[in-house]
């Protein structure tokens, strides 16, 4: 009599892994953007505090050289006016090299405007 195996053959284990294994060197890829994503969040929350549009972008500039934030400037943000409170708004992309043409694209905004 032959006994019914049960289990998960050798082919399926390497695809499960080979899966895995991508996800993994994906999320390491993208959490580094991430982390980007919440610094500028916070330097811009701490830009609003400027007066003036000059002052704004400044204030960001210095917490994004503090920071290490690459993927925008001050120059990047868009200030204006609601009534008495100062917004500030910005996005911009990130692009990740999966693997010859392909590429993972990470598109980011964010603004200091209450929810």
């Amino acid at each position: 009599m032959k006994h019914q195996q049960r289990g998960i053959s050798f082919i399926g284990l390497l695809f499960v892994g080979g899966v895995l294994a991508f996800a993994g060197i994906m999320v390491a890829q993208v959490t580094p953007t991430l982390i980007e994503f919440q610094a500028i969040n916070k330097a811009a929350s701490k830009a609003q505090e400027g007066n003036t549009v000059a002052d704004v972008r400044n204030i960001f500039d210095k917490a994004a050289a503090i920071d290490d934030i690459k993927s925008i400037t001050g120059k990047d943000l868009v200030v204006a006016k609601e009534g008495d409170k100062t917004v500030v708004s910005f996005a911009y992309n990130k692009e990740i090299h999966i693997g010859g043409p392909a590429f993972l694209l990470l598109k980011y905004a964010g603004s200091t405007k209450s929810k």
